[in-house]
């Protein structure tokens, strides 16, 4: 459902809330819950086999590795070299900033309760935040981003963009702004995290967080020979529950509920928000490293304005126009973000 699909409305407190088309999804990275029905094996095998192919234990050299990576940097040059390219493209538009959290701000770490952003980094966020508008779209509840984060000029989308609030400083309708899409889950998913928080405390490393509207159960630190042990005791658990979709992610299995709204509907509501949905002069850059992140990638590529740029070391499928390769790169990239504005303030 894209932003001409939704119906605004104002609630008693003055929210701007979106209303939703509810539907069951089956993608290449959602399991379809109705297709497996039984004891489960299949379902369990093919959850298990994608854990394994989208969190690699081991690093494997194959031939022409080497010559794959160069091709692969050809197609997603660094946006760090082509900044001057990127900036052109953006000349006399708009442009506005939507960042990624996990893996893009902060490192990917074994503890998700510790995904601190460096005081630098912050600071490169702010300076950006202040020149454009800018967004955090993350997987996490938007009350722990925000935490990590602490800038309260920022537009942030949590819960994979099904928790929107706008800035609650520095814009006239920041306060105005929230869209909650999957606001009537919100007790499933509580009730889950504490059946599965339950269920999985004999496996050592399983961690289970409460996202608000969806929930993460990280493996990171589960031994790879229990990972079946995850993807059954989830299994057993949401295997009545139709209106949830199953995910993957990097170490990370995603429990959302089954509506029509992602990363890239979020940035479709954000634009609309802050009045750019429809114009030619908005200049969208979208920085994240995960899966979920190309549904913004594919939204920019279909308004054929602005770019995605991936966070990654390694080759991988991607709608991303660019690439950069950890989050020391990204502050590099809001440096001179800011760098190249104030260039064309003076001049």
């Amino acid at each position: 459902m894209g932003i001409s699909d939704a119906k605004s409305q104002k609630n008693d407190d003055n929210y701007l809330l979106v209303t939703k088309k509810k539907l069951l999804l089956n993608n290449k990275n959602t399991l379809n819950l109705e297709e497996n029905p039984g004891n489960g094996g299949p379902l369990i095998n093919t959850l298990l086999d994608s854990m394994r192919a989208s969190s690699p234990t081991r690093r494997h050299t194959a031939a022409g590795e080497d010559f794959n990576h160069i091709s692969w940097n050809l197609l997603h040059p660094s946006a760090l070299s082509s900044f001057e390219k990127i900036m052109t493209f953006s000349e006399g538009k708009q442009i506005v900033v939507f960042l990624d959290y996990d893996g893009t701000l902060s490192p990917i770490v074994t503890d998700p309760d510790c995904a601190f952003i460096t005081p630098q980094m912050r600071d490169a966020i702010k300076n950006a935040a202040k020149l454009f508008p800018t967004a955090i779209v993350s997987g996490r509840s938007r009350s722990k981003v925000y935490d990590f984060v602490g800038l309260p000029e920022l537009y942030y989308a949590g819960s994979h963009g099904m928790d929107i609030k706008g800035p609650s400083i520095g814009s006239k309708r920041g306060n105005e702004i929230l869209c909650q899409p999957a606001k009537e889950f919100q007790p499933l998913i509580e009730q889950l995290c504490e059946i599965l928080s339950e269920k999985t405390k004999r496996i050592p490393g399983c961690i289970i967080e409460n996202n608000k509207f969806c929930l993460s159960v990280h493996f990171r630190c589960v031994d790879e020979q229990r990972w079946g042990e995850v993807a059954g005791e989830v299994k057993s658990v949401i295997k009545d529950y139709h209106q949830l979709r199953l995910s993957h992610g990097r170490n990370v299995l995603e429990i959302r509920p089954a509506v029509k709204w992602d990363k890239g509907n979020a940035v479709e509501f954000l634009l609309e928000s802050i009045e750019y949905g429809r114009s030619n002069n908005v200049f969208p850059i979208y920085i994240g490293d995960d899966r979920t992140d190309e549904d913004a990638f594919r939204v920019l590529r279909n308004m054929d304005s602005g770019v995605g740029i991936l966070v990654s070391k390694t080759p991988k499928e991607t709608l991303s126009s660019y690439t950069l390769k950890e989050p020391q790169e990204v502050m590099r990239f809001l440096q001179l973000l800011v760098d190249y504005r104030k260039r064309v303030i003076w001049h």
